[in-house]
């Protein structure tokens, strides 16, 4: 392996024509740059689609009242199903499976804005709510001032809120501190506790940044709303598959409600895990295509490398005669076709890996954070070892047919061939 005199062989075989060795190394040079590519872009999506849940807990659901659709128990169907200050108990009591139920109430219904005012500053875009402690287990938020909500305000019901940062901005002077400030939400005071950022960035989460946050308990007096509840927030126990614990959660509301247990529109719902898994699916998918598309360009440079070394061999029948006659060996005639072989590919392939890599990192850095859904693209180290592995292996596979012909040259003839 070590052989100078082998290296000075392969050298010269190699280079004695130079562009057919040349042409013959871009197949299988194009063939790596491509699967990296390929699974370099493909990583990038998957990476900016999933930072789209951010810190989001994926094994969460939401659940909100619905119309019924079937009659049942002498309830007529088209009857409107809402929640109450109940359900949470109910929920909390019955559903074990569970490790967070929060109840949520938007003023104005799911997605409204309101008017808030401080002083001479006002804005009419803020969505406010009322929410438990809880929450932010399922929906996490970077607090960068003051406080978040705790069980004495719902308790005691506070008045109380936190606020989103982009509300601060608007309502606020940038030297202004705004924690234990009060700002007016539909006439009614609530002094400002604590201060929200996002804890991650994507297209669909950057209303938060408009929300604030009051105590449920507070929300419904405040504002009349009762013992009203108008979405539940519900995050299952590890162990447990959150689609398991939303049909544990729908029986249960159900049965409260005197709905028919096959009704499907009664009880609407969006479930995260679901989602994240059907993500998630798509891209194993994309992968798989990604190695059927980069392994078959990849084998097209190596049958590439296989025939021109087939020629090689024929060129070199007679120096093969030549060794077998002076005492070469079937193995040293074999690894040396091989080992050319593995050389011209592994080559090829190792240059044809960097320059794809090269390219994801200069595509990354010129993304930045502003890439969206296509986030850091590129490999990591292990597929980086397994590409490695399939160039050695491909090249040694490229050699085998060629270096059987060269094992089986008969001397006598080969001599005799021009």
């Amino acid at each position: 392996m070590f052989d100078s005199d082998r290296w000075q062989e392969i050298y010269h075989v190699l280079s004695k024509n130079v562009l057919r060795t040349l042409l013959t190394a871009f197949g299988v040079f194009w063939g790596m740059f491509m699967l990296v590519i390929l699974m370099g872009s493909g990583n990038g999506l998957r990476t900016g689609v999933l930072s789209s849940f951010g810190s989001f807990a994926t094994n969460s659901f939401f659940m909100w009242g619905g119309s019924t659709s079937m009659p049942y128990k002498g309830f007529q169907k088209g009857r409107g199903v809402s929640f109450t200050n109940d359900d949470t108990e109910t929920l909390k009591r019955e559903l074990t499976s569970a490790a967070v139920v929060a109840p949520k109430r938007q003023l104005g219904g799911y997605r409204s804005s309101s008017y808030v005012t401080r002083g001479n500053k006002s804005g009419s875009s803020f969505g406010v709510s009322g929410d438990v402690p809880e929450i932010i287990d399922i929906s996490p938020k970077k607090i960068v001032a003051g406080r978040w909500l705790n069980d004495r305000d719902i308790e005691e019901k506070r008045k109380v809120a936190v606020i989103g940062a982009r509300v601060r901005d608007v309502l606020f002077d940038p030297s202004e501190n705004p924690i234990g400030e009060w700002i007016n939400i539909n006439g009614i005071y609530f002094m400002v506790v604590g201060v929200h950022d996002l804890e991650f960035t994507s297209g669909h989460n950057d209303r938060d940044l408009e929300s604030i946050l009051t105590p449920l308990s507070t929300f419904q007096q405040a504002f009349n709303q009762g013992d009203r509840v108008g979405w539940y927030s519900i995050m299952a126990k590890p162990g447990y598959l959150a689609s398991d614990v939303e049909l544990e959660a729908r029986e249960i509301l159900k049965r409260a409600h005197n709905i028919h247990p096959d009704d499907p529109r009664a009880i609407g719902g969006w479930n995260a895990d679901k989602e994240f898994q059907k993500i998630s699916g798509l891209f194993i998918a994309i992968n798989i295509l990604v190695w059927i598309v980069g392994i078959g360009t990849l084998l097209a440079g190596i049958i590439g490398v296989s025939n021109i070394m087939l020629i090689v061999v024929k060129e070199r029948t007679k120096e093969i005669g030549i060794r077998k006659a002076i005492g070469a060996t079937p193995f040293t005639i074999v690894s040396q076709i091989i080992l050319e072989a593995i050389i011209l590919t592994g080559l090829a392939g190792y240059l044809g890996m960097s320059s794809g890599v090269a390219l994801l990192d200069l595509v990354d850095g010129m993304l930045g954070n502003s890439g969206g859904m296509f986030k850091q693209p590129g490999i990591d180290l292990s597929t980086a070892l397994v590409f490695l592995t399939i160039i050695v292996f491909s090249g040694a596979l490229a050699g085998i047919i060629p270096a059987t012909k060269a094992a089986g040259v008969n001397p006598i003839i080969a001599l005799r061939s021009e």
